[in-house]
């Protein structure tokens, strides 16, 4: 039973690309619709918990949130730009490897030498798995999206990761309890959310059927968030972790199947590839936790 728990946020998670792209919208109305589901899925957290919600929580949540949004509208621009099976691989591989990073020189996590090259091997892992899935087929001359634009897409994916990885050390820093900070978290995503509508200038189209619609990307999100805290305590952090990272496989074969993104045999061989070396360099990072 834990490992079927520790499975749902991989399934929650590796659907958001695919709802967003199916349900359509900017990257403001998603991000906007997403952070709205995530509001309303924690405030029920909330309410089901109970926890304190201390000054030190509201301020962490709030900062950890607004980094959540930079990364948020950022990735969803990214799949504008280069598409689902791209972007997410690329941005798990790049957020694993810069939350090892940033583990190692701000809390010195890798504390022995078989630690340091276990965590090598395992960031260079990720690194080349994202690269393999964003490789292109250069004799593949018509089949390709003709609005396809590598470079904005590395662009805003950069600024992803960035923000990604502030989301989650801010939370660390601050060492407050996971459950207290979804609530002061979700607002500041929020908030977040707000200026980039104002920022894209899209106060008119907010309130739109596609905003609205994409509330139930943040209640996938809140699920797979709260099925995340339910595996810990039953199969451990190492195995729940490098579970969730299994996402990209439904995120990424399933906007290539269900969203028609176009793939080449030889393409496809990058991706299946690249997709297994983020596995594995993931589940190496886990086992050192």
């Amino acid at each position: 039973m834990g490992i079927i728990i520790a499975l749902i946020p991989a399934i929650m998670w590796g659907s958001i690309g695919l709802i967003s792209g199916r349900l359509g919208g900017s990257a403001a109305q998603q991000t906007m619709g997403m952070t709205m589901g995530a509001v309303i899925f924690a405030a029920i957290t909330i309410v089901l918990y109970q926890p304190a919600l201390t000054g030190k929580v509201w301020i962490a949540g709030l900062i950890s949130g607004l980094f959540w949004a930079v990364g948020q509208f950022n990735q969803f621009t990214s799949m504008k730009h280069i598409g689902v099976s791209k972007t997410v691989p690329i941005s798990t591989g790049l957020q694993l490897a810069g939350n090892a990073l940033a583990g190692v020189l701000i809390w010195h996590e890798w504390t022995s030498g078989h630690m340091i090259l276990v965590g090598t091997i395992a960031v260079i892992t990720l690194i080349v798995g994202a690269t393999l899935t964003s490789l292109k087929d250069k004799s593949d001359k018509g089949g390709s999206r003709s609005d396809e634009n590598m470079s904005a897409g590395v662009r805003a994916l950069a600024i992803s990761t960035a923000g990604y990885i502030g989301y989650t050390v801010v939370i660390r820093f601050a060492n407050v309890d996971a459950k207290a900070v979804i609530l002061p978290q979700a607002i500041g995503m929020l908030i977040g959310a707000i200026l980039f509508v104002i920022a894209a200038k899209e106060q008119k189209e907010i309130l739109k059927p596609h905003t609205f619609a994409n509330i139930i990307t943040g209640l996938a999100w809140g699920i797979g968030n709260i099925f995340m805290f339910l595996a810990i305590p039953s199969v451990g952090l190492a195995i729940s972790y490098s579970l969730a990272q299994a996402g990209i496989v439904i995120s990424t074969f399933g906007s290539i199947w269900l969203l028609g993104e176009h793939k080449t045999h030889r393409e496809m061989q990058f991706v299946i590839i690249g997709s297994a070396l983020i596995i594995i360099g993931s589940t190496l990072l886990a086992t050192m936790k």
